[in-house]
Order: structure tokens, then sequence, then C-alpha cells
């Protein structure tokens, strides 16, 4: 049974989705492909509690690793990409090139990067840790503008009161 629900951020209403409890998406607004509304189940905040503290806390800069179940449905070669992205240490980043090198294809950056833009679970699978080879801000299904803010997050390079705690949405 999915179930989902929709809760404020710094950048924008995230849409938190879960399958049997577990979290299966979180989606920005105005996101390359998300999937449709109606695939999102039935609309209860109950199965978000734990995803919503953790995404509050992040945001606040008091987490550094998400440590939420996680239900990561793809192909073995996006579980893999996926895998990998979550391995990116906070206020760091990859090349698409040294992802795919990392997993043992270095001439597969260009499927790492269709990978990584169809990430269903947006900003705890930090796909917006991956750059270009040339270090520019390449690609990111929530927007460039998003991508620059979430890494200035990270690195502590963005104005705090951006920062502040997300209001919950109410069930």
């Amino acid at each position: 049974m999915k179930q989902h629900t929709v809760t404020d951020s710094p950048y924008g209403p995230l849409t938190l989705v879960a399958e049997d409890g577990v979290l299966c998406g979180l989606y920005m607004s105005g996101q390359r492909h998300r999937p449709p509304e109606e695939t999102f189940g039935v609309r209860d905040a109950r199965p978000f509690t734990e995803a919503e503290e953790q995404l509050e806390a992040y945001f606040a800069g008091d987490l550094k690793d998400f440590t939420l179940a996680l239900r990561l449905d793809g192909t073995p070669f996006q579980r893999a990409v996926w895998g990998r992205l979550r391995e990116i240490p906070y206020g760091e980043t990859r090349t698409y090139g040294e992802l795919a090198e990392a997993l043992g294809n270095p001439t597969a950056s260009r499927a790492v990067g269709l990978a990584n833009g169809r990430n269903p679970i947006g900003i705890v699978v930090p796909c917006h840790r991956v750059i270009g080879a040339s270090g520019s801000l390449t690609g990111y299904g929530g927007g460039l503008e998003r991508k620059k803010r979430l890494l200035d997050h990270e690195r502590g390079t963005e104005e705090a009161t951006l920062f502040q705690a997300p209001a919950r949405t109410a069930p």
C-alpha cells in the first residue's frame, strides 16, 4: 500500500512517498522524472515521522547521514549507482566518471548520469553531489539552482537564514 505526504522545506514542498511504510520517493515540485500524483497512494503523514525529523535536522545543519530505511526500485545498474551516491560524504562531490570507475566501468559515465537523474529519493540519496568532469553543476532533476543551494548548504556557504527548520504539514 502506498502513502504520501507533502512537507515544507527550504527548497519548496517535498512529496514523500512510502510503500508498506518504507520511504520509496522524495520528489521536489517541478522535478524532472517526477511520477504522476495518482501513483503516490493515499495521503497519510503517519509513515513519515522519522523521515520528516531527519530532513528537518539535515536542513538545520545537524544531520549529515540519513539512517532511513529505503526502498529503491530500479534496474540493478540504477540501484548500484544509487548505492554509490549514498557513499559520497556530506559536503563532497564526485564526477559521473568517478562513479563509473567506482562501479568498475570507467566508460559508463553517461549511463551513470541517466541513472542519477532517475533517483527516486532525492536529498536522502544525494544525487546533488554529482558534478561534471570540469567541476560544473550539470543536470539535476530538481533544477540547477536547487543543486547549487544544496551543495552550498552542505559546505556551509549559504546564508543560515535560508535553512530554518521546515514546517510540518498536517496529515
